[in-house]
């Protein structure tokens, strides 16, 4: 019975996918300093698309840019979504996923069902993974269980002789020693976080390690559950590592990711997931410098001051909302993020790096990539570039990975591929 009407929900979503197709023409990729965002055309019944989680088999793997190559730094692992690179070049890697809530409608059957299907959704690892590549010939020959029993664990930041893991509800401090393959201490308990909903909890160290900035994403789509519930939420915290206080840095984001410093200006930039339901490039995600005290929009409006009238309205904050820097293409994904000097990669200049997971909810498929958006005196400046691509089959049907964290180690450029359960390592070629 269940299978039955969640085939049934997903039928109506193709003739909903083939009716906007029928209509419309395919709005381009809203993206850049200047994207052409669609008018928002609300759905009644939002777009249910998701391809089938398949994985990498024998040596196929995603396509490098021309002039940079690929190799798997690790195979075999357990939905590995975030990298942390230790000083001594070992390399954590956190492994989680999306744990759903209880099933109220048809649609959310369907949505899971999809979701399941796509190895978006199911029973979480909790653990984190530590690689370790001894001889540096870019291959972990080594692995070892570092931490277990977490509850859905993924950003993660060492300060000396501590380690912070960002679990869904709480940030935790775990001693650690150099070396060290296994941590067996309880972690003490830092700050707490509203678990469900975006369940994401990145980590970034401030440039003196005093604090440490926390990537909060909503409970709903645009308050769904009412505002009360997202209270503390859709914003970057930062906290006080010495005496645990905890205070919103900047709200209104709806679900920041990947966060990173901009090396020229010391600014804080994040990568943004909007909201759904408004059509395929209505609106954009996002990559935005992050601003003390400012508010973003959410879920009062979007793309600077364009209301959703989907939502109660707010005119103050509306007013106040700051408009995002650069537009990534509608329900990418956009989760990863890392700066990286020019250099680097031969031929790319100073930049971000974003992995983009990959959309699930509109009529043509968007993200699986990894992208880098070119920096100029410490603003994006011209088009995106493609690092990685082919995590996804011509035909749409089929997904062989989905990017999501990235960062540097050793001159090469790593992504975690929770789909494909590998780490990818992106060199010159």
């Amino acid at each position: 019975m269940i299978a039955l009407v969640g085939r049934i929900v997903a039928l109506i979503g193709g003739v909903m996918i083939f009716l906007r197709r029928w209509g419309t023409k395919d709005a381009a990729p809203a993206m850049g300093l200047a994207p052409a965002i669609p008018l928002a055309k609300p759905q009644g019944i939002p777009t249910l698309k998701m391809p089938t989680a398949r994985g990498w088999v024998g040596d196929h793997k995603p396509t490098p840019a021309a002039g940079l190559k690929v190799n798997a730094f690790a195979t075999g692992l357990d939905h590995p979504r975030w990298i942390e690179v230790l000083p001594n070049g070992d390399v954590l890697t956190a492994e989680a996923m999306f744990t759903p809530g209880g099933i109220k409608t048809p649609f959310d059957l369907a949505m899971y069902s999809t979701m399941k299907r796509a190895a978006a959704v199911g029973k979480s690892p909790n653990r984190v993974v530590l690689l370790r590549d001894a001889d540096r010939d870019g291959v972990a020959e080594e692995r070892h269980m570092f931490l277990e029993g977490q509850n859905q664990p993924f950003g993660m930041a060492l300060r000396g002789d501590t380690f912070y893991l960002g679990n869904t509800d709480a940030l935790l401090a775990f001693p650690y020693t150099e070396g060290d393959t296994k941590i067996t201490a309880a972690g003490r308990h830092i700050a707490s976080f509203k678990p469900g909903g975006h369940w994401t909890r990145s980590l970034l160290l401030s440039p003196d390690k005093s604090k440490v900035y926390v990537g909060v994403g909503s409970l709903s789509n645009i308050g769904d559950d009412g505002f009360e519930a997202e209270v503390g939420r859709a914003a970057v915290h930062v906290v006080d590592l010495d005496s645990g206080e905890a205070r919103i840095f900047a709200g209104g984001l709806r679900n920041p990711v990947g966060l990173a410093w901009e090396p020229t200006t010391g600014a804080l930039w994040t990568v943004v997931n909007e909201r759904d339901g408004l059509g395929d490039e209505t609106p954009p995600d996002y990559l935005t410098s992050v601003q003390e005290g400012g508010f973003y929009g959410w879920p009062f409006c979007y793309w600077g001051q364009t209301v959703d009238d989907r939502v109660p309205q707010d005119a103050a904050l509306v007013a106040s909302a700051i408009q995002p820097d650069y537009a990534l293409g509608g329900h990418t994904a956009s989760l990863g993020l890392c700066w990286m000097p020019a250099g680097t990669l031969p031929g790319f200049p100073d930049g971000m790096v974003i992995g983009q997971h990959g959309s699930w909810n509109r009529s043509k498929l968007s993200g699986y990539k990894v992208i880098f958006v070119p920096f100029v005196d410490g603003k994006p400046s011209g088009p995106p570039r493609d690092i990685l691509t082919d995590f996804l089959s011509a035909d749409e049907k089929t997904s062989y990975g989905r990017p999501v964290g990235v960062t540097l180690k050793d001159g090469a450029l790593l992504v975690a591929d929770d789909v494909g359960n590998a780490i990818w390592r992106v060199t010159g070629a």
